[in-house]
């Protein structure tokens, strides 16, 4: 399954459990405006259901472990109403829950082999010596992810049933796909975190290399100078490369910003004109990690280029403008620069990776974690032209789901 069918499905699943909530809620307060009635017997079943589910399924968000199970099993009982239930890996066992564990559990694994190999649901009957046990007929039924089967679901009953059949299978086919959007989950952080590596690599060790060079240029003249230097330099790359979180605050993405260009400055002096707008009101806004610094280091690139030729023009005088203001609900930073500029064509080719182009992996990278983050409404908006300089719009979302700053953060 692919990600968009599992994020489709996770948005239909979220919807119908919503509108389970809406349905229990309104009929509580009919109910409330007309006696004890809280809905008909088939209105209270639905919405009983849709609990469950809803509970059941943040732990199994987390993936299949033994924890996760343990903490589902109990909910998915209750959903199927039966005796007994667990869940089970490819090894193992995972949870239980109801009666017959002491004697039902270790012969588990040996009954489900058949269905982690063939991936078909399977009614069998328990052969339990225990005469008083009523556990007499199992359930088997798959539970899979992008990799094939991951375990099984079996269900205990005291009879055949066709109807326990059904839906066991369809609990099992819900587990899946909670299962599924874990994973999802698993490979966009996985994603992100290939990204941010990128972005790493793509500091240039050329900037390294110059950014030293000119601290040592001050070693003699103006060591005070030299050491501040060092010490902006020595939290530019801590920063840069530090290992905790996808996400950071505004504030501590600026500093990376102003220890950038404190160092490109002590390299190029007057050529390079910086504007800062800031309003303090959008520090706090957690943002994705590593999201702003490519794009100045880009403005700076861009703003020292001589038209026509990837090169530092040594007489041009390079204007950065960087603001940050208040839009309601959003932060909106905008990063402008007056350099060569760039054919809009080039720029879709470069945002579409389908350009060669080194110096546009900031620009690709960073579009595509925000549209991954906040969605395509938030990518990159930049408006340049041949010669006409570049200018850049992020707009972050104040608040969004998932997105915090790791406490350890800077």
């Amino acid at each position: 399954m692919t990600g968009t069918a599992l994020a489709a499905l996770g948005a239909a699943a979220a919807v119908l459990l919503a509108a389970g909530f809406a349905l229990g809620r309104v009929t509580a307060r009919r109910a409330a405006g007309s006696g004890p009635d809280l809905g008909t017997p088939v209105e209270r079943a639905t919405f009983h259901t849709l609990h469950t589910a809803s509970l059941a399924a943040p732990p199994l968000r987390a993936g299949l472990t033994e924890d996760t199970a343990r903490r589902a099993t109990r909910r998915l009982r209750t959903l199927l109403g039966t005796r007994a239930l667990c869940l089970t890996d490819r090894e193992t066992v995972l949870a239980w829950d109801g009666i017959g564990a002491d004697h039902h559990q270790e012969r588990v694994m040996h009954r489900v082999g058949e269905v982690l190999e063939s991936g078909r649901s399977q009614s069998v009957r328990t052969r339990c010596d225990d005469p008083e046990c009523p556990l007499r007929w199992a359930v088997i039924a798959p539970l899979t992810g992008e990799e094939g089967v991951l375990g099984t679901l079996v269900a205990y009953g005291s009879g055949e049933s066709a109807v326990l059949v059904r839906a066991a299978t369809e609990v099992a086919r819900w587990v899946s796909v909670q299962l599924e959007l874990a994973e999802l989950d698993r490979s966009r952080t996985r994603l992100i975190e290939a990204e941010i590596r990128a972005l790493r690599a793509q500091i240039s060790p050329h900037f390294i290399f110059n950014s030293l060079a000119a601290i040592a240029s001050f070693v003699r003249t103006d060591p005070e100078r030299a050491r501040e230097l060092l010490l902006e330099f020595a939290d530019f790359t801590r920063y840069s490369f530090r290992r905790h979180g996808d996400f950071t605050h505004l504030a501590d993405e600026l500093r990376c910003i102003e220890q950038y260009l404190a160092l490109a400055g002590a390299r190029f002096g007057d050529r390079l004109k910086v504007t800062l707008q800031i309003a303090p009101e959008v520090l706090p806004v957690a943002l994705p990690f590593l999201c702003l610094q490519p794009l100045v280091e880009n403005a700076v690139k861009h703003g020292l280029n001589a038209v026509g030729h990837g090169m530092e023009d040594a007489g041009r005088v390079c204007r950065v403008s960087i603001s940050a203001r208040d839009a309601g609900s959003e932060a909106v930073v905008t990063i402008e620069d007056d350099g060569v500029g760039m054919d809009p064509a080039e720029l879709r080719r470069i945002l579409a990776r389908e350009a060669d182009r080194s110096s546009g992996i900031g620009l690709s990278n960073v579009d595509e974690r925000l549209r991954q983050v906040y969605g395509d409404d938030h990518g990159l908006v930049i408006e340049t032209g041949v010669g006409a300089g570049m200018k850049i719009t992020v707009r972050i979302p104040k608040y969004r789901a998932g997105v915090h700053s790791h406490p350890g953060g800077s």
